[in-house]
């Protein structure tokens, strides 16, 4: 049997083979219903205020230290970071109620740290995007430079975000809906360390599985015309 009637018989069944392969060529983590947005959680580096509403002399502006701690007067330091606002504020309240009668006191952040997302995926330039001010994951892939038209499959964007629980949630959001504007809240404000996916289309991994396991394993001097035609 030449090669030619060889390649003739085998091609239809990797034609067959390529089609059940890539039906779902990149396999997706398991995903959760959207989430609502989480309150921030302060971080090092934060800069904050602590404002006392009857004991104005006791005010402080600290930053939070590389340690997570931070130090004021009249208590021993704490430790702050990976708590919201609401929470070192009561945290506060406690650790002055013996010092001062009735202690009004209320944490805000004044401004806050350099923290960062990762875009990775078919984005023009994947890695780190600076999350300076709320951020959704539209913006950061613009930032990143944008989904790569012809290969990025924006209607299963995959992120990744941390929980406080040392877990971990997985979401696959549909930004084709957010970009016509039928669902908005596929759009998601993005918090710190978030990761961002962007998928490859089908049809991309289709050319992909072609090149790799078709193109690559028959000879040059066949050519192809058509759907397929081998001399």
């Amino acid at each position: 049997m030449n090669m030619s009637r060889l390649m003739k018989m085998l091609l239809p069944v990797l034609l067959l083979t390529s089609c059940a392969t890539v039906k779902n060529p990149t396999p997706l983590p398991q995903a959760t219903a959207p989430v609502t947005a989480q309150e921030y959680r302060i971080q090092t580096g934060d800069l904050l205020d602590i404002k006392f509403f009857y004991n104005p002399e006791l005010n402080e502006q600290v930053t939070v230290r590389p340690d997570g701690r931070i130090a004021l007067q009249l208590i021993k330091e704490i430790d702050a970071v990976g708590k919201t606002p609401a929470q070192l504020t009561d945290i506060l309240t406690g650790k002055y109620a013996p010092q001062i009668k009735n202690p009004e006191i209320t944490v805000l952040i004044r401004s806050f740290s350099t923290q960062k997302v990762y875009v990775d995926g078919e984005v023009n330039k994947a890695g780190l995007v600076a999350l300076a001010e709320p951020m959704t994951v539209l913006q950061a892939i613009s930032q990143a430079g944008g989904a790569k038209l012809d290969t990025a499959k924006l209607e299963e964007v995959i992120l990744i975000r941390k929980t406080s629980q040392s877990g971990k949630i997985t979401m696959t959001l549909n930004l084709g809906k957010a970009l016509d504007g039928t669902d908005q809240t596929q759009d998601l404000t993005l918090m710190p360390y978030d990761i961002v996916f962007v998928p490859r289309t089908t049809i991309t991994n289709v050319d992909l599985w072609v090149d790799q396991y078709i193109r690559k394993l028959i000879p040059a001097s066949l050519s192809f015309g058509g759907f397929y035609t081998i001399y």
